[in-house]
């Protein structure tokens, strides 16, 4: 891929310029080739443009900072230095964590020295420029200006491969370094070993976001090497501070001619060396770096091809190519080769390597548009993400609100495995026992703190985390005392919708008695509006609303909303809009209110003001996930043009073709699902409700290639930059009188055609 040239105007051009005439959908199948992994990298996206496959366990890239928000994938685009290339990642998180086993070509002496560093430059890091820096679905490459030597890395479905070109030297080789990580977490356990002149093993556990991570890998050289282990405890002071930590490091030497190639194999795995030498061999055996590279850009063609856009314009087709690329990063493969997993037990079990594990579970984020996408595109793959929250409900007690590797991070409110599960079931998934899944669930919403069981990492914070005496009091009063628990209103929310969930799946199940209760409990939302302001806010023990108010405050984390204000929190109803619209006095005081978040005041108030909150379009906030679905709102009040113009206005202001093109934290696919949804012309409003509410498209043409090998296909008719409103609509050659369809009707494929106007139809 040619590197492109970022420039805002003709970027935003690009997104308004739509049309429905007959624009290349991809050169020849070459759907990657419209991808441009830096989208994100810059800003708060917290994207990272390494080599990877669809899904894929081993996410290897470079690491560019250490510390910090930004630091969250290892990768920042405004940086100018690298300090390696890591072994795993996180994508567009708001937490940082992984970045273990770093490798670094180096040329000359080995500065390994990294005891006291506390910043982001590690003594042997390089210099490089993105002149020199090129990044592509499954491949990515950059010359590391210090020592003159070109990095290259392509990888499979567990080993990554990376192929470095030396200078002529006698002092070349690598440092292998254990005991870096991203965020500096703290480091137990640390091993490494060189089993022949060609291959070198490895272990380490790191403390940190996730509370008791394991990796172990296996490296295998196309070079033999020299081999010296540095293994120390550094006790010292920095800035006149004591400061102590493990130092473990491998220094690899050996001479090279001008323009040498070295290839490196590199595998990894939770459970042992052995399972991370298997992945190696199952994954690369026979295969060479081209070879690896090729398959990789395959892998993501086939995924990408799952849906075509029809447009003339190639800054629209990269945005959204480059979206549903960042839908196939996350959750990724946990199990080996060989089907041997680590469980959220911290036992070691025996799986099928046919029916993998999956990790890295962001949902909060992902429940709203990530997981509903996936159950059009690749229903089997979003079963097995199911059937991996299932195993960790069954290993460690409860479903995960946020799993990393193994790893109850307790990140995040809700339970919100609950709507991925019964979104799932309500569009036909019988692929997982949905008995077991509603025990699971109602064991999830009740607070029991037996319920946890001998769990994989820090059992005070889990316990803290994933069964807060929130859940008691909602069940128990109907609303969480704001003076009693943090981020009452959020969780009460956000409660009561994953409530109606388990209601919605007991329905389906015939139990009559988990229905009504569930119902009842779905309705809790009701108690946090307070009708003279007409916000949801904090409600104290005795019944009175916490003072003083402040819709626009904001204290992150430590107020009674969740990385918002109580504007965006008042709209989180998504499966009860009559209900809410009646409680605001009906359809016209609805959309009065409606109408004035997008006018209010931008500003945030308070002493702590959430980064999270972002994107403002007054104080609606696209950066963050409880705004996301608002936009649709209008349609439930027959004021469909609204939720046209505030989509297309998303378009145009919030999603870039370059380094800052998201407005927000990618959030392991969820913003960009948003955009993928959206640009086809419709989105879901509640997950576990299995209707589709239509909005703008944005091309003139999109057909979703269905894995049953049906096509649904949604035709703009007259679409453009100006015609952003929608004037007829017909599914099927039928009139649609109303902007929804089913789930159901998507699936069965067919055709949405709309009609486009520059006019409001109302």
């Amino acid at each position: 891929m040619k590197q492109k040239t970022f420039l805002s105007a003709l970027v935003i051009a690009g997104v308004s310029l739509v049309s429905c005439g007959t624009g290349d959908t991809a050169s020849g199948g070459d759907y990657a080739s419209y991808v441009n992994p830096f989208i994100g990298t810059g800003g708060h996206g917290h994207t990272f443009p390494g080599a990877i496959v669809p899904h894929g366990m081993v996410q290897p890239g470079p690491d560019t900072r250490i510390d910090g928000w930004d630091a969250c994938s290892g990768y920042y685009y405004a940086d100018s230095t690298i300090n390696g290339f890591s072994q795993n990642h996180l994508s567009g998180t708001g937490c940082c964590d992984l970045g273990d086993v770093l490798i670094m070509p180096v040329v000359g002496d080995k500065e390994w020295n990294t005891a006291g560093v506390t910043g982001d430059v590690l003594p042997y890091a390089s210099r490089f420029s993105h002149e020199k820096e090129i990044a592509e679905p499954g491949y990515y490459s950059v010359v590391l200006d210090r020592y003159n030597v070109k990095a290259e890395i392509t990888a499979a479905e567990r080993a990554a491969v990376y192929r470095f070109t030396f200078p002529e030297s006698e002092k070349s080789g690598f440092i292998i370094d254990m005991d870096y990580s991203l965020n500096h977490q703290r480091n137990g356990r640390m091993e490494i070993t060189a089993v022949s002149d060609t291959e070198i093993t490895g272990s380490k556990t790191t403390y940190g976001w996730a509370p008791d991570q394991t990796i172990n890998f296996y490296a295998r050289f196309s070079k033999p090497f020299s081999f010296e282990k540095v293994s120390e405890t550094v006790d010292t002071v920095i800035d006149g501070k004591p400061w102590s930590g493990e130092i473990c490091k491998a220094l690899l030497s050996f001479a090279t001619t001008a323009d040498e190639e070295v290839s490196v194999e590199v595998g990894i795995s939770a459970v042992d060396v052995e399972g991370a030498r298997n992945n190696v061999t199952a994954s690369l055996e026979g295969k060479d770096f081209d070879a690896v590279r090729k398959e990789a850009r395959g892998k993501w063609n086939k995924f990408l091809s799952k849906i075509e856009i029809d447009t003339p314009v190639d800054s629209a087709r990269t945005i959204f190519y480059t979206a549903l690329y960042h839908t196939g990063v996350s959750p990724y493969l946990f199990s080996d080769a060989d089907g041997r997993y680590l469980g959220a037990d911290g036992n070691v079990h025996e799986g099928d390597p046919a029916d993998p594990v999956y990790t890295v579970f962001s949902l909060w984020d992902t429940f709203r548009a990530f997981h509903p996408l996936k159950t059009i595109t690749d229903p089997a793959l979003n079963s097995g993400f199911i059937k991996s929250l299932m195993l960790t409900g069954d290993q460690g007690g409860i479903l995960p609100k946020w799993e990393l590797n193994a790893n109850y991070t307790g990140c995040m409110i809700g339970y919100h495995a609950v709507p991925v599960i019964v979104d799932a079931y309500m569009k036909g998934d019988r692929s997982f026992d949905a008995a077991k899944a509603l025990e699971q669930c109602v064991r999830t919403a009740t607070y029991d703190d037996n319920a946890l069981q001998t769990i994989h990492g820090n059992p005070t914070v889990i316990t803290r985390d994933l069964m807060p005496l929130s859940k008691k009091y909602k069940n128990e009063m109907g609303y969480i005392p704001s003076e009693k628990e943090n981020e009452s209103v959020a969780k009460g929310l956000e409660y009561a919708y994953n409530d109606w969930c388990i209601a919605r799946l007991a329905e389906a199940l015939g139990n009559d008695s988990v229905k009504t209760l569930f119902d009842q409990r779905g309705k809790n939302y009701k108690n946090y509006y307070e009708p003279v302001s007409g916000f949801m806010r904090g409600k104290l023990s005795d019944g009175s609303w916490r003072e003083p108010f402040n819709p626009r405050g904001s204290n992150h984390r430590g107020d009674d909303y969740c990385e918002g204000t109580a504007w965006q929190w008042l709209w989180f109803v998504p499966h009860d809009v009559e209900g809410l619209a009646a409680l605001m006095g009906g359809d016209s005081a609805f959309e009065a209110k409606l109408d004035s978040l997008f006018t209010a005041d931008s500003r945030l108030e308070g002493e702590f003001t959430s980064s999270d909150i972002s994107g403002l379009i007054g104080q609606y906030a696209h950066g963050n996930e409880p705004s996301h679905h608002i936009l649709h709102l209008y349609n439930y009040i027959g004021r469909p043009e609204k939720t046209q113009a505030l989509v297309d206005r998303v378009f145009k202001e919030q999603y870039f073709n370059g380094p800052n093109g998201l407005s927000g934290n990618e959030d392991c696919g969820q913003m960009s699902a948003w955009y993928v949804l959206n640009s086809m012309g419709f989105y879901q409003v509640a997950p576990g409700n299995p209707v589709y509410s239509i909005g703008r498209p944005l091309f003139g043409k999109a057909v979703i290639n269905l894995p049953s090998g049906k096509t649904f296909t949604i035709i703009a008719k007259g679409n453009s930059g100006e015609a952003k409103y929608i004037k007829s609509m017909k599914l099927n050659g039928k009139p649609l009188d109303k902007p929804f369809f089913t789930h159901s009707e998507l699936m069965e494929g067919g055709t949405l055609e709309l009609e486009m106007s520059a006019t409001p139809a109302n």
